[in-house]
C-alpha cells in the first residue's frame, strides 16, 4: 500500500514492486497519451501532461516509455479514451471512489462492479459517495525540501490552503482550480514536485476492524489491479500495525 504519509488511509496504490511494474507503467503511460490528446503534445505548455511525466519519472518510468506515449498522442495512435468515476461502498461501511481512463465503459463498469461484488462491497451511482469526500490539488515535495515553518510559508505565498508536514515529505493543498497555478509557484521557487494531482479527501473516516480490514483491502486491491482503474480512494482508518499485519 503506497502512501508513507498521512495519506496513506486516502488514497491506495501499490508500489513499484517487479511483479506489477509493468502494470503501473501501463497506467502512467495511458495518462501521458491521454494529457498530450487533450493538450498540446509538450509537458511545458501542458500542465497535466507534465504531471503526468513527473509521476512517471518518480516510479522511474524509462525515458524511451515517455516519449512513446507522447508520441502515440502526436500520431493519432491508441484507443480514445474517456475519464469515468465509479463509486461505492466497501465492507464496514467504508466509501470508494475509483477514477478510470477507458476506452470501453461497459466492460470497466462490469469488471468494476464485480469486483465490488466479490469482495463484500456494492457499486454505487455516480455521487453516492463523493459528497464524503472534498476533491482537493496535492502538491507533493520531500521534506529535503526545507523545514515545515518555510513550506508553510512557501504554501501561503503560493497561494496554497495548507501545507502539511512529516518525515514523508510535504503535502501542499489547494483548491482543484488551483492546483496549476500553486504548483506553478512552488515549482519555480523550489523545482518540480515530486507529484501534482487531484485526490479525493474524505470528510469523515471510518474505522475497520482486521476483518472487515481484510476484505477491504483486497477490494481496493481488486480495483487497482484493474488496468482502466487508474486511482482508488477509500475512508477508511487503520491502525500502522493493523495494515502492517494484513499487508505482510
Amino acid at each position: 500500500m503506497a502512501g508513507h504519509s498521512q495519506f496513506k488511509n486516502i488514497m491506495h496504490r501499490k508500489g513499484a514492486k517487479d511483479a506489477i511494474r509493468s502494470k503501473v507503467f501501463g497506467k502512467l503511460a495511458r495518462e501521458i497519451t491521454v494529457s498530450a490528446k487533450m493538450g498540446m503534445p509538450d509537458p511545458d505548455h501542458n500542465p497535466r501532461l507534465r504531471a503526468a511525466v513527473i509521476a512517471a519519472r518518480a516510479e522511474n518510468m524509462p525515458k524511451d516509455n515517455i516519449e512513446r506515449a507522447i508520441k502515440k498522442a502526436i500520431g493519432g495512435e491508441g484507443e480514445n479514451y474517456e475519464s469515468v468515476r465509479y463509486e461505492g461502498y466497501g465492507p464496514g461501511g467504508t466509501a470508494i471512489i475509483a477514477e478510470a481512463l477507458t476506452d470501453n465503459r461497459n466492460r470497466t463498469a462490469g469488471e468494476v462492479r464485480a469486483a465490488f461484488t466479490k469482495h463484500g462491497g456494492t457499486l454505487g451511482e455516480t455521487n453516492s459517495v463523493a459528497f464524503m469526500f472534498d476533491q482537493l490539488g496535492l502538491i507533493h515535495f520531500p521534506a529535503k525540501t526545507g523545514s515545515a515553518d518555510a513550506m508553510l510559508e512557501a504554501a501561503i505565498e503560493a497561494g496554497a490552503d495548507d501545507c502539511e508536514s512529516s518525515e514523508a515529505g510535504h503535502d501542499f493543498l489547494c483548491g482543484p482550480g488551483a492546483l496549476h497555478a500553486v504548483r506553478e509557484a512552488l515549482a519555480a521557487k523550489f523545482g518540480d514536485p515530486e507529484s501534482a494531482k487531484l485526490i479525493w479527501r474524505p470528510k469523515n473516516t471510518v474505522a475497520v476492524d482486521e476483518e472487515g480490514g481484510a476484505k477491504l483491502l483486497k477490494l481496493l486491491d481488486a480495483l487497482d489491479d484493474n488496468d482502466d482503474v487508474q486511482t482508488v480512494f477509500a475512508n477508511y482508518e487503520m491502525s500502522d500495525e493493523m495494515l502492517e499485519k494484513l499487508t505482510a
